[in-house]
């Protein structure tokens, strides 16, 4: 991190993000949730605004009916992060089912001829148009094997359908394969020890309106838990509210940032109590930021918090 000026923030503007009501969590909070079997993700997403009485919700990542595992919930304005987490690199717990017998280790062979960049061609029942891609799998690791099915773990870019990677398996064993269960255990730096079921969140929720238990802000993180991943510029006072309006970030109104950001780059703009206040684009790299004395140095591509929470600090 790169220190530009020393400043401290007015204790009378804003609010440190640890310090946020429920009722502030609900309108700006994410939940990181368990997804059951059985409903879509948007029949999941539909239950999470009806039992917290919320008119938005968003999700990072649809997951098939039968699919269960991490599903990272946005609440209101915390839907402008959505961006943020979509793309995040994904892991799988897979189960296999082979359609004819094979030894353990040549699965393990086969498992390596498909670790880094491979080309899929989507499902045809696939929400997205049907043309080849490149897609990215980090690791495959063949856990155990019984009878014909074999359990995976499954590290992967974002986008890659994890159904055809087995089917495409399959047919380099030579046996043909289909997938029997799936899981996802991460997406990104979000794990399944971190996600809760719907039926925690609405008991949490129940508790806390008729007993004003605020066990519930152990479920609902607040905004900024979303965009830890990106890189960060962190801002004085009096350029907080011209964000809020969608101005440039000029590089008078920055006190530090991260020295590797580069340009182009989806960077998260923070108030010096750490609260998110945008995510915009970097106009320049980190390095050539330490050297600016004046100029444009990010532009805002989403604004997440509220107008007029800190001063207005420019004339109209």
């Amino acid at each position: 991190m790169f220190v530009r000026a020393e400043e401290i923030s007015n204790p009378e503007y804003g609010k440190y993000p640890g310090a946020r009501s429920v009722e502030e969590l609900l309108h700006c909070g994410i939940v990181v949730l368990d997804k059951p079997a059985g409903p879509s993700s948007h029949q999941v997403v539909a239950w999470v605004k009806e039992i917290l009485g919320v008119k938005k919700v968003g999700h990072s990542g649809t997951l098939d009916p039968k699919v269960t595992g991490v599903l990272i919930v946005t609440l209101e304005k915390a839907t402008k992060i959505i961006p943020a987490v979509m793309g995040l690199d994904k892991e799988y717990v897979a189960v296999m089912h082979l359609h004819g017998d094979v030894e353990i280790e040549k699965i393990k062979e086969v498992a390596k001829k498909f670790t880094g960049e491979i080309i899929q061609l989507p499902p045809r029942r696939s929400a997205v148009r049907r043309k080849k891609r490149v897609r990215k799998v980090y690791e495959i690791e063949v856990l155990e094997k019984v009878g014909r099915d074999v359990l995976m773990r499954i590290r992967c870019e974002s986008g890659t359908y994890v159904r055809k990677l087995i089917h495409d398996m399959g047919l380099e064993l030579g046996k043909g394969a289909h997938m029997k269960e799936l899981r996802r255990t991460k997406v990104g730096e979000f794990t399944e020890s971190m996600a809760t079921t719907l039926q925690d969140l609405k008991d949490y929720y129940i508790l806390w309106k008729e007993r004003g238990d605020e066990k519930i802000k152990e479920i609902i993180k607040p905004v900024e838990f979303g965009v830890e991943h990106l890189k960060k510029i962190w801002v004085r006072d009096s350029a907080v509210n011209a964000l809020c309006n969608g101005a440039p970030l000029a590089i008078g109104g920055v006190c530090r940032f991260d020295e590797e950001i580069k340009e182009g780059e989806l960077v998260a703009i923070f108030t010096l109590k750490g609260e998110l206040v945008a995510l915009a684009r970097a106009e320049v790299t980190g390095e050539k930021m330490k050297k600016l004395k004046r100029g444009i140095v990010a532009r805002v591509d989403r604004v997440v918090m509220e107008k007029d929470l800190y001063p207005r600090m420019w004339k109209r």
